[in-house]
């Protein structure tokens, strides 16, 4: 009997659960053998996942809803989706629409055969870059688990664009921003350290992708999706649509020009950084 939609959130604890008496779905996704038992290979990604699906269904109830469309970025192996969607199907009773796109033609064509055994006739996937992935309807919610480096910008921007009400990110590497911080600059007698020029360099990507989420009118929060013992890149980025309009982009400006680094949202947003007045 699925729960009734008033019933919002799902526990960690309870996610898990669920998935470990889907022993055909973690068989499928290739987290489990024939028994049912979990690879000790798998398990740090099913941590992931089911932290991450945790996140999402305690900061985003409202989307609990028949017609939810969700849009998988850089999806690799769409494990994220696929656990939604299993999660949203039977303890929900919705029917909801993924649409997953990565540049890996092979990762796309595994993703497909895997919906295919699966039964899930509402997911569809696309071989392409995010920035040029065009949804046949509008989307609810953007999503990227672990996207490489500007694939996390491309999600973030493609979210905006869409004017998705939710953007939910788990950044990767971050290698753009800290190639480009130099000296002279005010906080060098900090990142003149190789390490900490690295930490800061990761803290300083987050920073300034806030910042241009809130210039292009979403709030904003971050949290940790697991412990950091299972993975240091644990943090999670929410972007909530709000009913304000666009602050545009000063505070961003402010990171840029104080430190001399350049987003590549600047690139994939002309439209939203060729406004700002700031």
């Amino acid at each position: 009997m699925p729960f009734a939609l008033e019933r919002t959130g799902l526990e960690e604890g309870r996610i898990q659960e669920l998935l470990y008496s889907a022993g055909g779905l973690l068989r499928t996704l290739g987290w489990a053998g024939p028994n049912g038992q979990l690879y000790q290979s798998g398990t740090k990604k099913f941590q992931e996942v089911v932290g991450f699906s945790g996140h999402i269904f305690k900061m985003s109830p409202e989307l609990l809803k028949e017609g939810l469309v969700c849009l998988d970025c850089s999806c690799g192996k769409s494990y994220l989706a696929f656990v939604l969607n299993y999660l949203l199907r039977e303890m929900y009773g919705l029917k909801a629409t993924f649409y997953g796109v990565d540049t890996s033609d092979v990762l796309i064509e595994r993703c497909r055969t895997m919906a295919t055994l699966l039964g899930y006739e509402n997911m569809s996937f696309w071989q392409g870059r995010t920035c040029e992935f065009v949804p046949p309807t509008n989307v609810d919610t953007v999503l990227a688990l672990h996207a490489c480096d500007t694939a996390t910008d491309e999600a973030i921007a493609k979210g905006i664009q869409l004017g998705a009400r939710y953007i939910m990110v788990v950044p990767c590497c971050q290698n753009q921003i800290r190639g480009q911080i130099r000296s002279p600059q005010p906080l060098e007698r900090l990142t003149e350290f190789g390490l900490l020029r690295y930490r800061f360099a990761d803290l300083l990507t987050e920073a300034i992708r806030a910042q241009v989420l809130r210039g292009a009118g979403y709030y904003v929060e971050m949290h940790e999706i697991v412990p950091p013992t299972v993975t240091p890149k644990n943090l999670v980025l929410t972007a909530r649509k709000t009913r304000s309009s666009k602050k545009g982009v000063g505070g961003y400006k402010e990171l840029s020009n104080l430190l001399g680094v350049h987003s590549p949202l600047e690139g994939l947003l002309p439209g939203l950084f060729g406004g700002d007045k700031d």
